[in-house]
């Protein structure tokens, strides 16, 4: 209704100003000459309001022509059959350049809506096609449509769904496949919705189906590492649990038995041997459980503040055996750091054994701390073969077994300890031997009262 009352103000404005020009020139001009003038009120009309406007100010342009101007005047009759023919051809010509600047008008807001309608298409398919996931981007691709098919709303939903009272549902079919339907709040033209909602289905059956892809890629990787653990996680429990029991078994039975004469020294053997293997299986029962709390992300930790002598300390005393063969190296100014003990120690006291294990007989494993502004830096440094470059991110995968045997939970464990403690760890080329670097963020000195 707007665009209706503003072209007949601009129609009437637009006659108005030539009638105006058209009686400033008359004393001058032949006034028969200056009907050709209308075509100024004609021509901004018809572009910009359409063939009907400019219809319209052609007739009003004649009459207004003929009223004040061609005798007699203030009449619509003419004394001069002659001007009769001069108004016929002035009208003729008015509505042909009026069907022709509105039929250019037309072309130019068409060629407009098919550019508008590309960059939404390229835009569309940027959004959909980089990765994102599909529903994140239904909101903006509706918006985008909405301003295409020149309607105030839309919303996409996928599948074929029925519009609520009151709303238009658009399907959006690409090979006979509803991918989604488009729901809008009017209806949008026709010729646009022909033209634009194919492509946006297309886009929208390209984007569905690499999701989908992308979501059976990754069902697919799930279930070969899921593969991958359980026939590692069958091989250790074959080996590493059924060891320490069948040891466990042969002890209790041969304590049991009325066959052997035990004295007590055998007696008592059998029964630390018992222990050992039961102490071993709580170990890799232990490391199972802990390896599926990393993987399920289930870990608590419970965090407080320690000095790097408490935590190392603590972490030999685990370790036990081996220790005259440890070189302590430890900063007295380094500043306290705020984890779960019980997990840091786990992860000094695992590279200790692992530097113990892999290390000459009787060549020195050094633990060593330094500290920055920020960090204290935990090295664990042995004389043994070290870490191939190849290997050093697979060793901390669970069930990386080294050449020295193991679970191959250790380090994937440790490494789960550090990072669960905001820390990292780490092996880094060393010509010497093993080297093994664990990170951890300082914290502040507690305050001393006076």
């Amino acid at each position: 209704m707007r665009r209706i009352a503003s072209g007949v103000i601009a129609s009437a404005a637009a006659v108005t100003v030539v009638t105006a020009a058209v009686a400033l020139l008359k004393p001058h001009v032949p006034v028969l000459s200056l009907g050709v003038l209308y075509v100024f009120a004609v021509l901004p009309v018809a572009v910009a309001w359409g063939l009907g406007f400019g219809v319209g100010v052609s007739i009003a342009s004649m009459l207004a022509f003929n009223w004040f101007f061609l005798p007699p005047t203030h009449t619509f009759q003419l004394r001069d059959g002659a001007n009769w023919l001069e108004l016929a051809v002035y009208l003729v010509t008015a509505v042909v350049v009026s069907a022709l600047a509105a039929s250019a008008r037309r072309r130019q807001d068409d060629a407009e809506q098919r550019r508008l309608e590309a960059d939404v298409l390229a835009e569309a398919a940027g959004d959909l096609l980089r990765g994102t996931e599909l529903t994140a981007e239904l909101d903006k691709l509706a918006g985008l449509a909405a301003g295409a098919l020149g309607v105030p709303r839309a919303r996409i939903v996928l599948g074929d769904v029925e519009a609520p009272e009151g709303e238009l549902g658009l399907p959006l079919e690409f090979r006979l496949r509803h991918v989604a339907t488009l729901i809008v709040d009017t209806p949008p033209d026709r010729a646009v919705a022909k033209r634009f909602l194919p492509a946006l289905a297309a886009l929208l059956a390209v984007a569905a189906g690499r999701a989908e892809l992308e979501a059976e890629a990754l069902e697919a990787e799930a279930l070969r590492r899921s593969d991958i653990v359980k026939t590692a996680l069958l091989r250790a429990v074959s080996h590493d649990l059924r060891s320490p029991l069948t040891a466990i078994v042969a002890g209790a039975d041969a304590l049991a038995s009325d066959e052997l004469d035990l004295d007590r020294e055998d007696q008592a053997a059998l029964v630390a041997a018992i222990r050992e293997e039961a102490a071993r299986l709580d170990r890799v029962v232990s490391n199972l459980l802990d390896v599926s709390r990393l993987e399920a992300g289930a870990l608590e930790t419970h965090p407080e503040l320690w000095s790097v002598d408490e935590l190392v300390g603590q972490a030999l005393d685990f370790v036990g055996a081996g220790e005259d063969r440890i070189v302590v190296e430890l900063d007295p100014d380094a500043p306290p750091v705020r984890v779960d003990a019980g997990q840091i120690e786990r992860v000094i006291a695992n590279l200790i054994e692992n530097a113990l294990r892999f290390s000459p007989p009787g060549t020195p494993v050094v633990v060593r701390a330094e500290h920055g502004a920020t960090e204290l830096r935990i090295h664990v440094v042995d004389r043994g073969p070290g870490v191939p470059a190849a290997d050093r991110d697979t060793i901390f995968q669970p069930f990386r077994r080294g050449a020295g045997g193991g679970s191959g939970l250790g380090l994937a464990i440790a490494r789960g300890f550090a990072e669960a403690n905001g820390g990292r760890l780490w092996t880094q080329e060393d010509l010497a031997g093993g080297h093994f670097v664990l990170a951890l963020a300082t914290a502040p000195r507690p305050a001393v009262r006076a």
